[in-house]
């Protein structure tokens, strides 16, 4: 093939140099961080006045918003995966502002029905970049049109009926599953089961979760929990002294700043005389919706959970009142997990704390309104068979590549990545605020992973299938704003999640540009999309195309045209076509679409392609002198394919 044009060349080469966001980075080794009308008609009458006259009060003012910068052989027969979910995501575009736009945020809520048939057909985003995206494809980027993308349910094969395995923990009595009400968790609560040990969740209302009282006796923590919680709460100081009265060790430690800056205003006031002891008495319910103990997903345990909607709610409404035991302390015992409790999301006063607890509160004000009825599915995967790069004959799948878009909202019916933390969710409960933190904000469900999610290895990646969209927002990092209320009208599947698919990998987190195209670390990257993209025995013609950007390639390090090929080589070894968004990036829509097009022209495998990069650093990266190596990637490629 001929070579870049010397003007090509020099352009990609400069490209290379382009900076990185910034991003939370607040433990080891984190990765970059992504209804019917008379039930709604319903909902809005049972809205409380006082809360409904908060956000009511002030005017709608509509603005747009630029595109955020850019974020960041066989497999084992012997696993046993959720089967592939029908995907989908509503699309919804930006409209008012946080500090005006909740009113319109009421009036948005949909009130006509619509039929699962006519949702892809018929669904037209509203505003802001989806709207100039477009839902047929035709107005985003370049490759193929979307509409050549395989996506569910379309593509979605049937499921099998919804029972518990080894491998496979369901926390609802599926025999009484009814369309529309919320599932009865399993087994009764009168029949309420208990663990206490390192292969199970420790719930807050466990008879086992002690608190001393002096050197020789103990009280229940969970009498304390209840007690405090069942005062009213009217105020973030009300709320502060409910949570140190049963954390009294965190008196000293723990600072409520955020949270007490968020509420002095006095319509916060009038909102939080009503929500804050609704999310109480929903944290109150676990001994009645947590009847089952929650398995951990540990490493290397291929594992899923289903739990109903409503009991994640009440685990997220613990999270909030900081009722899980011990969850914030870094002993071994839970070093490798997450936080769970929200007393970080607490501290400070800066304005990215207030916006995500907005987006947070905003969630809770649905919930409590309304029960959830839905179920959501947490699946840990975890690949012990990974391919041989280098031998690998697989054919290059299609691309549809922009800088325009969002994987929410353009990439509905796909897989969508996040672009994880290898303890998922990143800094969500901190003072993270990139793509992934945002990303749990908006479908907040996804927080509750944390309980039970132990750290990803390379070999794992973390599946949710289920979780609902609550809110838009504007902005990235420091400028993100809640920007109102979504509605959610992505269908359900059989099993009654909705069919949304997002899958956790975390990338690697380089200090030096070079270590990236080491042939180890290129390797690691590409089982991570693999195990990420692959879904053991599914059929070709069953999955979706998978949507997904810069991957790592933020504050972590990451080079975004390397990241580009290293995603499209996992997507054809897993036999899905890719959706590329390179947040407002064109010139490398143009560089990736001209590798892809070369690499399909002359029908190169991936293998072929994996050679090529191993050959490049020994020819190339392994004889710089200097940070970066003068030839570029893309220009090598080009050169020899």
């Amino acid at each position: 093939m001929s070579e870049f044009e010397p003007r090509k060349r020099q352009k990609l080469q400069e490209s290379l140099h382009e900076g990185s966001r910034t991003e939370d980075a607040e433990k080891t080794q984190k990765a970059a961080p992504e209804a019917p009308s008379e039930l709604w008609r319903k909902r809005q009458i049972r809205s409380s006045r006082t809360l409904e006259d908060w956000l009511l009060k002030k005017p709608a003012v509509t603005r747009s918003c630029p595109p955020p910068p850019d974020p960041d052989p066989d497999p084992d027969p012997e696993q046993d995966p959720i089967p592939a979910p029908r995907t989908a995501a509503a699309s919804d575009g930006e409209q008012s502002p946080v500090t005006s736009g909740i009113n319109s945020a009421i009036r948005a809520r949909h009130t006509a029905t619509r039929r699962i048939t006519h949702f892809f057909s018929s669904s037209a985003p509203r505003g802001g970049r989806a709207a100039a995206a477009g839902a047929d494809g035709k107005a985003l980027g370049a490759g193929v049109p979307l509409s050549d993308l395989r996506r569910a349910p379309a593509c979605s094969g049937p499921l099998p009926a919804l029972k518990p395995t080894d491998r496979h923990t369901v926390l609802i009595r599926t025999d009484l599953m009814l369309t529309g009400e919320a599932p009865e968790p399993h087994p009764s609560p009168d029949q309420l089961q208990d663990r206490w040990d390192h292969t199970h969740a420790k719930l807050p209302c466990s008879t086992h979760n002690l608190l001393p009282t002096d050197r020789t006796t103990v009280q229940s923590r969970w009498d304390l929990i209840h007690k405090a919680l069942s005062v009213p709460l009217r105020s973030s100081h009300d709320v502060k002294d409910a949570i140190l009265k049963y954390n009294t060790g965190q008196a000293k430690r723990w600072d409520f700043s955020a949270l007490h800056s968020y509420c002095k205003a006095s319509e916060a006031q009038q909102m939080f005389g009503e929500l804050f002891p609704a999310m109480a008495q929903l944290a109150l319910r676990a001994p009645r919706l947590l009847t089952q103990p929650i398995p951990l997903l540990r490493t290397q345990c291929c594992r899923s959970l289903t739990l109903s909607q409503e009991q994640v709610s009440c685990l997220l409404a613990n999270a909030f009142f900081c009722t899980f035991p011990r969850g914030n302390s870094h002993r071994t015992e839970f070093s490798n997990y997450p936080d769970i409790n929200f007393s970080r999301l607490f501290e400070g006063s800066s304005r990215s704390k207030q916006e995500k607890l907005k987006t947070l509160l905003w969630y809770f004000r649905r919930i409590t309104q309304q029960r959830p009825t839905g179920l959501i599915t947490y699946t840990r995967q975890c690949l012990q068979r990974l391919p041989s790069w280098p031998s690998s004959e697989k054919q290059f799948g299609k691309l549809h590549i922009s800088c325009e878009g969002t994987i929410e909202d353009q990439g509905y019916g796909t897989l969508q990545v996040d672009f994880a933390n290898r303890f998922v969710g990143g800094g969500v409960t901190g003072s993270g605020l990139v793509q992934e933190e945002i990303r749990f904000l908006i479908n907040p469900e996804l927080i509750a992973a944390r309980l039970f999610t132990e750290a990803l290895e390379d070999n794992e990646c973390l599946i949710v299938t289920g979780a609902e969209r609550f809110s838009r927002y504007s902005g990235y990092s420091d400028s993100f704003r809640w920007d109102g209320d979504h509605d959610d009208q992505t269908p359900r599947d059989e099993w009654q999640r909705r069919c949304t698919e997002i899958v956790a990998i975390d990338a690697l987190h380089y200090t030096r540009f070079l270590e990236q195209f080491q042939p180890e670390n290129m390797s690691r990257e590409l089982n991570k999309a693999f195990c990420g993209f692959v879904r053991p025995g599914v059929q070709t013609e069953n999955l979706s195309a998978v949507s997904t950007g810069n991957w790592g390639c933020g504050a972590f390090g990451g080079d975004k045209r390397l990241k580009a090929v290293l995603q499209m080589m996992a997507a054809a070894e897993a036999e899905r076509d890719l959706m590329y968004f390179t947040f407002g990036d064109a010139d490398l829509v143009k560089d990736v679409l001209h590798i892809h097009k070369m690499i399909t022209d002359t029908h190169t495998t991936v293998g072929s392609v994996f050679r090529l990069l191993l050959q490049y650093y020994e020819c190339v990266c392994k004889k710089t002198t200097r940070s970066k190596p003068q030839e570029t990637l893309y220009s090598f490629l080009s050169e020899h394919l």
